[in-house]
């Protein structure tokens, strides 16, 4: 044993563990391996359900993508877009289905093809119809039950009173979904450069002097080459005379455009309403005013109907000398009641200056 050490400790240490083995842990190993074996077909069951449900949700999976393919079908748009032009009396054109599939074409009452031959107006009303039906459906077949943020950029260019009409009111109906929580769209931006189309798309009898909670106002101007956007707590339009006081109030006003708003106010004011010419109301001034006076009025017509010279930009100082002057005519008119209640709280008081007297000059040491 002595001489065959390293050997003897080999065998030693083999039956020290098959005693372990077979006296020590045997129910233990047993135990083990029967759990093993029990969690083993477990995960074979589950590996199985989900070979099944993974086959189960492709078949889901492409039953929807064929029941989207009928949902996505251009005729319903096809039938909705004519239906909405037919209602309002366009009959000049209509929509049909291409030979190209899944597109359209647009056709005039005898069959031709009207693509070439449709005013701006037309164009854009139909482009129009378009997206709103599209709000409501989706180009692709994986998209119609996605969440969706809207905008409308100015969609009235060059479309007349009615049609502009028309489409406000197709707005306000989207604006109804959103509010209830019909449909997918769940929040609608309107952007305008056109008065009466944003005092029809906003009409609403149950606002009062503050906007409503789910609504907010919002000006885009964009002085010295910047755009600035300001916040309103109401709508700040009411209408295209108040919009030209606007104008005058704001202190970032455009010096280019301040001529124009000048002469269409007087205009408005004076010469429509009250049949006063700016003869008239110069006439009520004096000396250096009635020059000045005369000035605005030649000022305000040169620079609404004339182009700017490319090396001419009206600058603060001449703004504010004429702006001073504005105001004056209101004072002269005996109108400055309706001057103070369009600037108002822009208006600023001015306070003649005193003259002086013995009694009022500052005392000196």
């Amino acid at each position: 044993m002595v001489s065959n050490l390293a050997q003897e400790r080999r065998t030693l240490t083999s039956e020290v563990w098959k005693y372990l083995l077979e006296n020590e842990i045997k129910v233990q190993l047993a135990t083990f391996l029967s759990k093993k074996d029990g969690f083993k077909k477990a995960i074979d069951a589950l590996n199985v359900k989900l070979t099944q449900a993974s086959a189960d949700k492709s078949k889901k999976q492409s039953e929807i993508r064929g029941l989207e393919k009928n949902t996505t079908s251009i005729q319903p748009t096809i039938d909705g877009i004519n239906s909405l032009l037919k209602s309002f009396g366009f009959r000049s054109f209509s929509l049909a289905k291409s030979e190209k599939p899944s597109h359209y074409k647009i056709v005039r009452a005898d069959g031709t093809i009207a693509k070439e031959t449709l005013s701006e107006g037309e164009k854009t009303f139909i482009t129009f119809l378009y997206f709103y039906h599209l709000l409501k459906g989706s180009e692709t077949e994986t998209g119609m039950t996605t969440d969706r943020v809207v905008v409308f950029d100015d969609p009235v260019s060059s479309l007349d009173s009615d049609v502009l009409f028309i489409v406000s009111n197709l707005i306000k109906g989207l604006f109804d979904e959103v509010r209830n929580g019909v449909g997918h769209i769940k929040q609608a931006f309107v952007l305008t450069h056109n008065v009466y189309f944003h005092k029809e798309v906003t009409f609403n009898k149950r606002r009062g002097n503050v906007a409503l909670k789910d609504e907010t106002f919002w000006i885009v101007r964009k002085p010295d080459q910047q755009s600035t956007i300001q916040k309103h707590t109401s709508n700040p339009i009411k209408t295209s005379y108040d919009l030209l006081w606007a104008e005058v109030r704001n202190p970032d006003r455009s010096n280019l455009s301040i001529q124009n708003t000048l002469r269409r106010i007087l205009e408005n004011y004076f010469k429509i309403l009250g049949n006063i010419t700016h003869d008239d109301l110069c006439s009520k001034f004096e000396g250096k005013e009635k020059l000045i006076c005369n000035s605005l009025s030649s000022w305000v017509h040169d620079g609404s109907h004339y182009a700017y010279d490319d090396f001419f930009i009206a600058d603060g100082s001449i703004v504010d000398t004429y702006l001073a002057v504005f105001r004056k005519i209101f004072e002269k008119s005996g109108h400055i009641e309706h001057y103070k209640m369009m600037m108002g709280s822009a208006f600023v008081e001015i306070v003649a200056a005193t003259p002086a007297t013995v009694d009022n000059l500052p005392k000196t040491k």
